[in-house]
């Protein structure tokens, strides 16, 4: 079924000219992920997605210079106010009550300053006072971000480094006859997760720049979409200190793999997606959409022991940003999601690292010397 509704659309494709290689590949990649990952239900929702960018992208390539501007003679100042998280749960059948453990940590808002002139580029975050979950339920969180990004051509490049200490697994109470629905989380202060990617994407078209849809040194004229191939390498993985991420009540004593105290893995794969920005009036949406796998080498440690497979694993491409801009002012409201995932027999473990922040600032010229006539 899934592949002759597929190829209905990759003749359509063909008969407008886009290239059969890359309309390919993605068939071939959305087929694997289809037949072999998710439930009857997620399956028709990604493969309704995916028909419905398809036909969206048939009739949205632009090859214009004139499709985007490019601020970089301006003096852009900005300022954004958002958060960071990265929640992750665990699958098992600890119990005939209990299939899901969800780990969630606490946030606190953050705010940043930027500046960017011309290749140079600087944002400093704060992290406000407070935290945006009780304490009591949530425990403390500590967090680390370091993250990078530049363009070489037709790619935009994004190198990121992450770490979360302390989370809370939620409604623990419902196992944990030391916990009740006052305090009903346990928090585990010593939980960790650690993230390094690189990342690339490939634009098909030339007048697509990531520049334009982050909106701070650009923007776009008119309605615009590409394809693109997303490159993705990663190293991450969950830890808690030598000590089970399994609470004990829940330990299946008959299986060494219950008592992990890390999840870890190295992947690299491919993830084809299509962008696509509407422009109406200085307002401006983008979305990013892609589905891919990667070949990952999945490793866990239990007690003192460790244990490696090779396997595959899906990847989504997912990224949103709207707002207005104009030459001199703009601001924005944004949401990118990194998901992750590694699958044992028994135990799998998920992952979403995802940020929404409000952006706004300014776009100043740069004042001209003057000679002065005597």
């Amino acid at each position: 079924m899934y592949n002759s509704l597929i190829s209905k659309f990759t003749k359509q494709l063909e008969e407008i000219g886009f290239e059969i290689e890359l309309m390919t590949i993605c068939v071939i990649i959305i087929i694997f992920v289809l037949q072999n990952f998710g439930n009857k239900i997620m399956k028709k929702i990604i493969l309704l997605y995916f028909i419905l960018l398809l036909s969206n992208g048939a009739n949205c390539a632009i090859e214009s210079d004139s499709s985007y501007n490019l601020y970089k003679d301006k003096i852009v100042l900005y300022s954004d106010l958002g958060f960071r998280s990265a929640p992750f749960n665990l699958r098992n059948n600890f119990n005939e009550d209990v299939k899901n453990l969800k780990f969630k940590h606490n946030q606190k808002a953050v705010l940043g300053f930027g500046i960017n002139y011309k290749w140079f580029g600087f944002r400093l975050g704060i992290g406000l006072p407070g935290n945006l979950k009780p304490v009591s339920r949530f425990g403390e969180s500590r967090f680390f971000d370091l993250g990078v990004k530049f363009n070489i051509k037709q790619t935009f490049w994004d190198v990121d480094f992450r770490n979360y200490n302390g989370y809370a697994i939620k409604d623990a109470y419902k196992w944990n006859d030391s916990l009740d629905k006052l305090k009903p989380n346990d928090i585990r202060k010593n939980t960790s997760v650690a993230s390094f990617s690189i990342n690339s994407w490939y634009f098909r078209s030339k007048a697509y720049k990531m520049q334009s849809v982050l909106g701070i040194v650009g923007d776009f004229n008119k309605t615009t979409g590409t394809w693109y191939f997303k490159s993705s390498f990663n190293i991450f993985g969950v830890g808690n200190n030598n000590k089970p991420l399994t609470p004990t009540e829940l330990i299946d004593t008959t299986l060494n793999r219950n008592y992990s105290s890390t999840l870890s893995a190295i992947d690299i794969g491919f993830v084809p997606g299509y962008a696509y920005t509407y422009r109406q009036n200085n307002w401006q949406a983008s979305m990013f959409g892609g589905l891919g796998a990667v070949i990952q080498a999945k490793f866990y440690n239990a007690t003192g022991n460790t244990r490696g497979l090779l396997g595959l694993a899906p990847r989504i491409d997912l990224r949103f940003v709207a707002g207005y801009s104009k030459p001199k002012y703009f601001f924005w409201l944004g949401s990118d999601f990194d998901f992750k995932s590694i699958s044992f027999r028994d135990v799998k473990y998920n992952q979403v690292f995802y940020t929404l922040n409000i952006t706004g600032g300014v776009r100043l010229d740069k004042k001209q010397k003057t000679k002065r006539k005597d």
